[in-house]
């Protein structure tokens, strides 16, 4: 855990310490970028016969394409999101939901996807590790737009790349020297690039809170909701990304540091719904520039 931390400070919050780390990494950084930009031009893109909006980011871990995935999705009718499903104990193709209807559990779709398929009441989810399988059962059932999920770097389809930042981003160093998955530059290729603070901006929610809480999350670069918490926060703990919870082992967590709930995002809150202890939820939700849509419309019309 220490390196993990160590890791994840060096990508998201660099201080003094970490560059020398950087610096030695710095040639593995260069052959990896040079190899992701030589995969995005030499990639045959496939066109398909509908619109097909990806919302992506540069940097690993989360950027907001959740909660942009589902305002983006609310706006159009009959919307399907094909997305990798990261964490799910399945493989393949997965239908999620099918205009909202859940059919499977979140163990089988993954914790996003399913939180996705539980926002969107007239849309539907596919999981697949290959999105163009993905998208051609959307067509199957004649969906009218589909949404990739996470899609900037599946460079063999054609469509339109929104490509989310932080509104902070200190290290732009490809990985392993840095969080980044491409070069930075390569946000060129997207159609529209958009900063947090600037196009788009997090309205944090809460729901049920106490004044001793526990918080447990199983996100990536879980500091970031250090300035969204609520007082009452007693503790906390942290889990890999897309983990799963045990329920006894966060009772005794609880019981350690006196909390009376646990206080989880809406992502963590999807791997929890059958247990029994009391819960607060930090609720996430996005104020997007209209600009953007009008951006969406345009394209969708051209297709």
């Amino acid at each position: 855990m220490r390196i993990k931390a160590f890791f994840e400070a060096m990508f998201f919050q660099p201080k003094w310490y970490h560059y020398g780390v950087m610096v030695v990494l710095f040639p593995l950084s260069m052959l990896y970028g040079s190899m992701m930009f030589m995969r995005r031009m030499f990639a045959q893109k496939k066109h398909f016969s509908l619109p097909i909006v990806s919302v992506g980011n540069l940097q690993v871990g989360g950027s907001g394409k959740t909660p942009f995935v589902i305002a983006v999705a609310s706006r159009y009718e009959g919307v399907c999101i094909v997305s990798r499903g990261y964490g799910r104990q399945s493989q393949g193709l997965v239908e999620v939901s099918y205009k909202g209807k859940i059919l499977v559990t979140v163990q089988e779709s993954g914790d996003e996807p399913m939180l996705m398929a539980k926002s969107l009441p007239n849309a539907s989810v596919i999981v697949c590790e290959e999105r163009s399988l993905g998208i051609e059962l959307a067509m199957r059932q004649g969906a009218k737009m589909v949404i990739l999920d996470d899609g900037f770097n599946r460079v063999n389809i054609e469509k339109f790349e929104i490509l989310l930042e932080p509104a902070c981003q200190p290290n732009t160093l490809p990985f392993p020297a840095g969080a980044m998955r491409e070069f930075a530059w390569t946000k060129r290729y997207a159609s529209l690039v958009l900063k947090e603070q600037k196009e788009f901006k997090r309205v944090v929610g809460y729901e049920n809170l106490t004044s001793a809480m526990l918080l447990v999350t199983a996100i990536a670069n879980p500091q970031r909701l250090q300035a969204y918490l609520p007082k009452g926060v007693v503790g906390h703990f942290y889990l890999e990304d897309h983990a799963y919870f045990n329920e006894a082992q966060l009772k005794e967590k609880m019981h350690a540091c006196g909390a009376t709930a646990l206080l989880v995002t809406q992502k963590d809150l999807v791997k929890m719904e059958d247990f029994t202890l009391p819960l607060a939820v930090m609720t996430l939700t996005l104020e997007i520039e209209e600009e953007v849509f009008q951006h969406i419309d345009a394209y969708c019309q051209s297709i």
